[in-house]
């Protein structure tokens, strides 16, 4: 896939909310942040301010209203296959990138290689230079970006254009959309299931987006058969007590299931039964959260429905049709 540098590029002035690292279409600073303003996120005490992928990536030369005064860069991590102590970039099938110091939200995005029909990147982070460009591009480059929820649409039009590849968003979510492209860049997809590969896909290529609901009316998961892995965002939340999950007492979640994380909001019962449903016909083992560390091994599946049961049963549902659901 051609990819391009982005040093000379004017869309390095487009201003970027610095707490949910949204990118608009503008130089200026917009009078706020829908993002941001809604309930699902929040607005710092310190209120809101802006960035730019120049700001970042040079903070020696930033305007005053960007405050940037860190290097940033993108760091690279083999996840899978998790058999392999020793793997590096090149053997490694998914790599979670990530931007450090933190940025914005502080999610990763995934990059996942397959092994006959390109890369797919999951998810996507505002920061984004002439070395990600060069690292990802020799790799193999993108064959297309999935986003699972608007939180992390971030500066997704010029990972677009730095890899000449399109951008899948959920239909239902097309109105968080605050930086449009042309229409191969954006394509908004409907129903419930999107094969990223169209069909080309078998074995280690076939990768399933899957629409859940619940945080947005849009959010997705990716379902990767052959690793038996759902990346999972924060569709699904993991929570510290399902990362290490061994000789765990009963009652014991691994995952919850929020409107708004941040702001603890919890979703409705029936919203959580929504997303159970979604993902009931897929066989994983392993999930792979938004952010570094958010990983579970073992009985993956099957703790997702034990934590649904368990939290719904702590808002007072005890008779909600969820309870009656078993794990296949």
């Amino acid at each position: 896939m051609p990819v391009s540098q982005l040093s000379s590029s004017s869309s390095l002035d487009l201003i970027i909310c610095a707490t949910c690292g949204t990118q608009f279409p503008t130089t200026s600073p917009p009078p706020h942040c829908k993002i941001c303003d809604d309930p699902r996120q929040f607005i710092p005490p310190t209120g809101q301010s802006w960035t730019t992928l120049r700001a970042l990536r040079h903070p020696d030369q930033t305007h005053a209203q960007t405050h940037e005064t860190h290097p940033y860069r993108n760091e690279f991590h083999p996840l899978l296959p998790t058999d392999i102590p020793d793997a590096d970039l090149n053997t490694a099938s998914l790599i979670a990138i990530h931007t450090v110091p933190k940025l914005a939200i502080g999610q990763r995005a995934f990059l996942c290689r397959t092994p006959r029909h390109g890369n797919i990147l999951w998810d996507c982070i505002p920061f984004l230079d002439d070395a990600t460009v060069a690292t990802i591009a020799a790799l193999g480059g993108l064959r297309a970006i999935v986003i699972s929820h608007p939180h992390y649409y971030a500066t997704h039009l010029e990972w677009a254009r730095a890899f000449a590849c399109p951008v899948y968003l959920a239909r239902e979510d097309e109105e968080w959309v605050v930086r449009r492209g042309e229409s191969q860049e954006q394509v908004f997809w409907d129903g419930g299931r999107l094969d990223l590969l169209g069909g080309q896909g078998h074995g280690q290529d076939k990768l399933e987006v899957i629409k859940t609901g619940g945080h947005f009316p849009g959010s997705t998961v990716l379902w990767w058969q052959a690793w038996r892995t759902l990346l999972i965002a924060d569709t699904i939340g993991t929570v510290p007590s399902g990362i290490y999950h061994v000789d765990r007492l009963p009652g014991t979640a691994s995952f919850t299931f929020l409107w708004s994380y941040p702001n603890m909001i919890p979703l409705p019962p029936d919203e959580v039964l929504k997303i159970w449903k979604a993902i009931e016909h897929t066989d994983f083992d392993s999930t792979y959260g938004a952010f570094v560390g958010m990983h579970t091994h073992g009985d993956s599946k099957k703790r997702v429905l034990e934590s649904a049961k368990i939290f719904v049963r702590a808002m007072g549902y005890l008779d909600h049709a969820i309870h009656k659901e078993v794990c296949l």
